[in-house]
């Protein structure tokens, strides 16, 4: 494998076989509980996602909060994880936990708007830049009503994404690139439809081939992270989003920028720290604090053109929002959340300890001679199996090694330690502590040793 110069895997493969049966031993709880939950829950979780991690068996929390995770069997655990960003700014934030209680007496949901929604549409367009806000339950719900929103209003049938891109369970973005050509992701389960009829895929970081994709003026907009994170991470060239935003001016197409993970950049995204100018911005699970949530707004111009689609339509259902889209529930925990959580302090205290972190891992790294780097945005870091970062989706693809990813994440989650489940990404939340990387830094490098050295027989 490319991934593992320096890398023992004989001896990774049997320090394997002993975390897996350090994990079973330490965890009767949850392997009854997970023999349980088989027999009613498909594959033995409520989401199949949670059968992703590097675990013989579900790991079951009991409860979590602010930096800390505790599993059934009391087991705690720094969090690196933070719900894969839901939980970015801690758990159970004080101040959104006394506004879902306060509106738990006060009604969950009557498909009518109040005070906070209006509160929070007004704080969204203040912090990024876009004045007019919609309400959905998750980035994939967002993002999917975004693309529908958009082909009404420019009557452009295609979209253009970034190979191995990621916006939730958008069926319309699960198209790659394959030896040059577009394919449809042979994992997406059970669609029928020719996905790469209208939707184009090209490479991050290629304003040729960007162009090329406009150059019919059949596109309605390119959806894209501003920096790519879930195939790792992919940063974008020097000057590229301008070139970019240029391109997509020019060829009358507009911009969809997806801040999900990307947030973690600051209190306006990796948008405004950086002067994007995005037609449409999808802002999806921190909002909330954790609790179901998403936003999307749009440029006024772009609202007008949406409202119009919307008026001249015949009518009947548009295929856009649900019941429970802006319940009052979620509504009240972006409001606490914006307010008292996503703060300007707590960003700074984030990003000092994501620079704290990010330092550390190359220090690691550098003393075990291995050739990987560390990428970060924001409160966001990650290290990967290459000597430089990858420039694009098929560059990130060649590096991800799920096999070697997973016992480094055992070993980590056996000495309560949790990062992402998918490639190596790590969160920083305002609880985490100095001494918590300390510890997490201590035992990944305990990791390596044993991933390189041999032992005398």
């Amino acid at each position: 494998m490319p991934t593992r110069p320096g890398i023992d895997w004989a001896r990774a493969q049997a320090l394997h076989k002993r975390e897996l049966a350090s994990f079973s031993a330490k965890n009767p709880r949850s392997q009854a509980l997970a023999m349980r939950a088989a027999e009613h829950m498909l594959f033995g979780v409520p989401l199949h996602w949670m059968s992703d991690w590097a675990t013989p068996f579900s790991l079951s929390v009991s409860h979590a909060s602010g930096a800390q995770v505790v599993d059934i069997d009391g087991h705690q655990y720094v969090d690196f994880c933070l719900g894969d960003t839901g939980a970015m700014f801690g758990h159970a934030p004080p101040p959104v936990a006394r506004a879902l209680a306060h509106q738990a007496v006060r009604g969950y949901t009557t498909m009518l708007p109040g005070e906070d929604a209006v509160w929070v549409a007004e704080e969204l367009s203040r912090r990024f830049g876009l004045p007019v806000w919609q309400f959905a339950l998750s980035a994939s719900d967002a993002n999917r009503f975004v693309l529908r929103w958009l082909r009404a209003a420019t009557k452009r049938p295609k979209i253009v994404v970034f190979n191995g891109c990621y916006h939730g369970t958008v069926d319309d973005v699960f198209v790659d690139m394959v030896d040059g050509a577009p394919r449809q992701r042979d994992s997406l389960l059970g669609q029928v439809t020719d996905l790469t009829v209208n939707t184009i895929v090209v490479e991050f970081n290629d304003l040729p081939a960007l162009e090329a994709a406009l150059a019919n003026r059949d596109v309605a907009c390119v959806l894209a992270e501003p920096v790519m994170t879930n195939i790792g991470m992919v940063l974008p060239e020097p000057g590229y989003w301008d070139s970019a935003q240029e391109i997509l001016r020019r060829y009358g197409s507009l911009l969809v920028l997806d801040e999900t993970h990307t947030i973690s950049s600051g209190m306006g995204g990796y948008t405004k720290q950086h002067g994007l100018q995005p037609d449409a911005l999808v802002l999806g699970k921190p909002l909330g604090g954790g609790v179901a949530c998403a936003a999307y707004g749009f440029s006024l111009d772009l609202a007008k053109r949406v409202e119009q689609a919307k008026r001249l339509a015949p009518p009947g259902h548009s295929g856009v929002g649900t019941t429970l889209s802006a319940n009052m529930l979620s509504m009240a925990a972006m409001r606490a959340n914006l307010s008292e959580v996503m703060t300007e302090a707590a960003y700074a205290q984030m990003f000092s300890l994501a620079d704290y972190l990010a330092s550390g891992l190359r220090r690691v790294i550098g003393r075990q001679d291995l050739p990987w780097c560390v990428t970060q945005i924001g409160a966001r870091s990650e290290f990967q199996f290459s000597k430089r970062a990858p420039s694009n989706g098929s560059a990130a693809a060649l590096i991800l090694d799920s096999e070697l990813e997973q016992i480094i994440h055992l070993f980590l989650l056996n000495r309560g330690m949790m990062i992402t489940p998918f490639h190596n990404m790590m969160l920083v939340c305002p609880q985490t502590q100095r001494t918590d990387i300390d510890a997490f830094l201590a035992v990944f490098e305990d990791c390596l040793i044993q991933l390189k050295a041999r032992q005398q027989e």
